[in-house]
């Protein structure tokens, strides 16, 4: 892909001298997310969830060689041999400007895609170089999020109950006005007992705990915490979200077997400790962009329209605290002509 497209309008071009990522980065992303959205829009319910993931990788990459930043993918689709684009190590970008830790998901949801439903978004983040978290092949934890009301209340060590009051009470609710997300898992029966137990209402997910816990952050999605075993990954893109949103995650590693134990343990990792936002991304200077593929509790997905592309997306700033919605229109045969 050249920079010559119908995205270039969206910002400019950020100086090859800035030391560290520039405010304009955050709607250079966006065209990336926006990309990988429209590419994998077509394969929404055809079933094949490796055919979209794959229109989605290549569009994303596309799209981010043309960047003025010096990437390299510390949380991607997986180890080289596996993924032959956008794996963890590549470099990305046009090698000039920042140099940044990138985590990357052309969908977060692939199986929602595949099925045609909710909350499937493409997803991407960016950090100072060094400020990702690394999670030394544990590929899970257990969360707790939430918004800004009880971010400082609430703590993953306490009783399910004690936390679910304690947002109750920060956001002057009943306990059964409380709604809590989270993956629709076998592991999860004792916490849904737990929460309904509490009182609480659930609603779970079959996939996409970025959109779910992005969702308990924010006024108006219904949802008011995510709890529950989920993507490490995940929870770092997250915490870049979360940084300019407000709200809390605080993570604690949950090998799924031995030899995840030990890699932790080799790599420094304190198993039983918590980690909160701070831990999962040190650098304030951080970008979340995500484009709804599919409709969810975030984003309307893509729409088709008299020959239009319509997307919707949303981009933050931490170091400002600044969120933009970002309703994108895109000629559909201008589209169609450049990604050829």
């Amino acid at each position: 892909m050249t920079e010559d497209n119908n995205y270039a309008h969206l910002s400019p071009r950020l100086s090859v001298t800035d030391a560290e990522p520039d405010r304009n980065l955050a709607l250079e992303l966006v065209r990336a997310t926006e990309a990988a959205a429209i590419a994998s829009s077509p394969w929404v319910g055809f079933g094949d969830k490796n055919a979209a993931d794959g229109a989605a990788v290549d569009a994303m990459r596309g799209l981010l060689s043309t960047v003025n930043f010096n990437g390299v993918v510390v949380i991607g689709e997986g180890e080289k041999d596996e993924a032959p684009m956008l794996f963890n190590g590549e470099q990305v970008g046009n090698g000039s400007g920042a140099e940044c830790d990138v985590a990357v998901d052309p969908i977060d949801g692939t199986r929602l895609t595949a099925l045609g439903l909710n909350n499937a978004l493409s997803v991407l983040a960016v950090a100072d170089r060094g400020s990702m978290f690394d999670p030394s092949a544990v590929f899970y934890m257990e969360k707790l999020v939430t918004g800004p009301e009880a971010a400082d209340l609430v703590d993953l060590r306490l009783p399910v109950k004690q936390n679910l009051h304690l947002i109750a009470k920060a956001k002057g609710k009943k306990i059964s006005q409380i709604t809590v997300t989270l993956l629709d898992r076998p592991r999860h029966a004792g916490l849904i007992e737990e929460i309904r137990a509490a009182g609480a209402r659930t609603k779970l997910l079959m996939d996409g705990d970025v959109a779910g816990a992005i969702a308990a952050t924010r006024e108006g999605t219904g949802v008011d915490a995510l709890m529950g075993i989920g993507g490490t990954p995940e929870g770092i893109v997250t915490a870049c979200a979360i940084k300019a949103m407000g709200g809390v995650i605080q993570g604690r590693l949950w090998p799924t077997d031995d030899d995840e134990k030990q890699k932790a343990i080799d790599a420094g990792h304190e198993l039983g400790r918590v980690l909160t936002t701070n831990d999962l991304v040190t650098s304030d200077n951080c970008y979340f962009a995500a484009t709804g593929i599919t409709d969810g509790d975030l984003l309307r997905g893509v729409r088709y329209k008299n020959g239009r592309i319509h997307t919707q997306s949303i981009v933050t700033r931490a170091k400002s605290g600044t969120i933009r919605f970002v309703d994108g229109e895109h000629q559909q045969d201008k589209w169609e002509a450049y990604t050829r």
